[in-house]
């Protein structure tokens, strides 16, 4: 039996798993976790440590065909504005709960399209944030930037504001595949932003590319791949696209007979990682690319790399606080998660109360099997004696769950006291291996192709 019979046969063309960015993943939140939790949670925060926080701007100018993200169109800035005030009512009230001496070590600006905002308006939130926490020694702050929604003015801003990396969504550059999802944006217009971000000193650049988009070819995502790489990012996220009409409408725009086949996606993901490991990428997890010297390969290297709501990450911050509409919040007890719709948490923050709407608290083996799922999403390995050091399971428990893993995964993972890797022909398998330690209900485990 060849390796890629042997892929399919275990779930490789049609198991629907996680991407695991949390664990338990969100379908698993409930309303038992409120906005008491959230406030505990916040004043449990040691005093002068640093934490994440991430801020979520929902709006687009224009709504991309082929996104499943909780975001909204408008071509005013005036439901901006609204909300740019209740964010910043938010940021204030986290200022009054946090501990003394709490400085941020991440900051990012998420959407929908954050880069909507006026300078002015970016000015008065970066204002907003530095008056509940200064920037850590070691910061970052990112933004996503869309090359069609940048300029001059708005670039001065965030430098100013401190932004020290950008990232860019490229998804693909071929025009045929931008026009059938929804995106228009050149290479040269993409060029030109990444020229803007770099003549102010901003030199960390991230860049977002999809593979599985409808009309692509090995042709097409290599010349896509090739354009990108002459903009020489320093990291890249190599996506799969999710096609998910039942949950995302607009994704009824995409022609689904286009679409590639499963065994078709995994070729253009293979194409594309050829590509950033012969241009001298770091492969980073699954998905993930980076050059020599980043962040994202000295944390591989050091075996600090994590994984949280953004992707991959070199952040050492055990606190992420999520705020605007439907950001999640991650704690050492668990998850929050603000009201997804804007009325929703807009009528929250006003009545003075955290938007919290939904959550998790750790139970039970939660924080086993999310270190051992993070270790396999990160490393395609299960590092068992940090697992036992730090009084997470045992070693005769660990033992077991390795067993298991290892018959229902035959000839793909390697087995070796309390430890087990993911053999390199079986990478593709990651999540499919990662959902064999979640515990939860697996019809609720998620809905993306396994890849």
């Amino acid at each position: 039996m060849d390796t890629k019979t042997q892929l399919a046969k275990l779930g490789l063309f049609d198991a629907k798993v996680p991407r695991y960015t949390s664990y338990p993943t969100a379908p698993h939140f409930s309303s038992a976790t409120t906005d008491g939790e959230f406030t505990q949670w916040v004043q449990a925060i040691p005093a002068g440590q640093s934490i994440s926080l991430y801020l979520h701007v929902p709006f687009c100018r224009r709504l991309c065909w082929f996104c499943a993200c909780r975001t909204q169109g408008t071509q005013s800035d005036e439901p901006v504005r609204a909300y740019l005030e209740t964010l910043q009512t938010e940021v204030r009230a986290l200022g009054r709960i946090l501990p003394e001496g709490v400085t941020l070590s991440r900051l990012h600006w998420g959407g929908g399209t954050p880069t909507l905002l006026g300078a002015g308006m970016m000015r008065d939130l970066a204002g907003t944030v530095a008056e509940i926490a200064p920037f850590a020694r070691d910061y970052e702050f990112s933004v996503e930037i869309d090359p069609n929604e940048i300029d001059e003015a708005r670039l001065d801003a965030l430098r100013d504001a401190g932004m020290n990396r950008a990232s860019i969504g490229v998804q693909d550059f071929d025009d045929e595949i931008q026009k059938v999802i929804g995106r228009i944006q050149s290479f040269d217009t993409t060029r030109d932003a990444v020229e803007m971000i770099r003549a102010r000193g901003i030199h960390s650049l991230n860049a977002d590319i999809l593979y599985g988009l409808p009309h692509q070819s090995k042709a097409r995502i290599t010349e896509s791949v090739q354009k990108l790489l002459s903009m020489s990012p320093d990291r890249v996220a190599l996506y799969g696209y999710a096609h998910v009409p039942w949950m995302a409408k607009r994704q009824q725009m995409l022609p689904s007979d286009a679409l590639p086949t499963p065994e078709e996606r995994l070729e253009l993901f293979e194409t594309a990682r050829r590509l950033f490991t012969w241009d001298g990428y770091t492969e980073i997890g699954i998905d993930h690319f980076a050059v020599k010297g980043d962040g994202l390969d000295v944390a591989l290297r050091t075996g600090k790399l994590r994984r949280n709501f953004q992707g991959y990450t070199d952040d050492p911050a055990e606190v992420l606080i999520g705020l605007g509409a439907s950001s999640i919040s991650r704690f050492p007890q668990g998850y929050a998660q603000n009201a997804s719709g804007t009325s929703a948490y807009t009528a929250a923050v006003r009545e003075g109360r955290f938007a919290t709407a939904r959550g998790h608290s750790f139970t039970g083996e939660d924080l086993l099997r999310a270190r051992i799922i993070e270790m396999l999403m990160c490393t395609f390995a299960i590092d068992g004696e940090e697992l036992i050091t730090t009084g997470l399971t045992t070693g005769a428990a660990l033992s077991k769950l390795l067993r298991d893993a290892s018959t229902t995964f035959p000839g793909m993972v390697e087995v070796s006291g309390h430890s087990l890797k993911i053999l390199p022909h079986a990478n593709a398998l990651t999540r499919i291996i990662a959902r064999h330690f979640d515990a939860y209900d697996l019809s609720k485990a998620g809905h993306s192709s396994a890849i």
